[in-house]
């Protein structure tokens, strides 16, 4: 299974944050990791992520954002989704077991808890960043984009659940982990849709 590291940057291409985790599901649009949150225990807008716990992580090339579906270390429960706007997926180095991916963050993100409930964070922050007219138009659409997948899906995940199957597991990116433990590329979520 191939390492993938990430690179966060922002928007003056500086490296903010480095982590490394396991390639999940690749095509030609998305890619799917899954790594182990490392930093310290953080009390998060009601949330506590706690040092390795699992993120399953969904990015795009042609999208202005990415999905981290936050699962806790111990038990393995959902605590809810993180999604940053920023730049497409960047592929940035790429050898037989390793590929290095980047992209440029754009402050504004989105919190969604487990009921469904959304928060949008780092308006503020976002507002004060000197962006191009096309850039700021992308990433609001791409927040937009984000609010209506989670609203479609309730907080479930990203895809409708198969029937006989509860949404938080068939809908969830974290089945994309399930599956590709097993091998069974066809029971991965359509990623079309987030």
């Amino acid at each position: 299974m191939k390492t993938v590291t990430v690179i966060k940057r922002n928007l003056q291409h500086q490296e903010v944050w480095r982590y490394s985790g396991k390639l999940i599901f690749r095509s030609a649009e998305t890619l799917i990791l899954e790594a182990a949150f490392n930093r310290p225990d953080t009390p998060f807008y009601g949330i506590l992520i706690k040092q390795g716990d699992i993120f399953i992580e969904v990015y795009h090339t042609q999208r202005w954002y990415n999905i981290f579906e936050m699962r806790d270390r111990d038990d393995g429960h959902l605590k809810g989704w993180y999604c940053n706007v920023g730049y497409p997926l960047r592929i940035e180095q790429e050898e037989a077991d390793q590929i290095t991916i980047s992209y440029v963050d754009l402050a504004l993100d989105l919190l969604v808890y487990p009921d469904g409930q959304q928060r949008v964070l780092d308006e503020d922050e976002f507002g004060k960043l000197e962006l191009p007219a096309e850039v700021e138009a992308s990433a609001r659409s791409a927040l937009a984009e984000l609010q209506a997948i989670f609203r479609k899906h309730n907080g479930a995940g990203f895809v409708p659940a198969p029937r006989g199957r509860s949404p938080a597991k068939a809908g969830s990116i974290s089945s994309a982990s399930d599956a590709a433990s097993r091998g069974s590329a066809s029971e991965l979520p359509n990623m079309s849709s987030c």
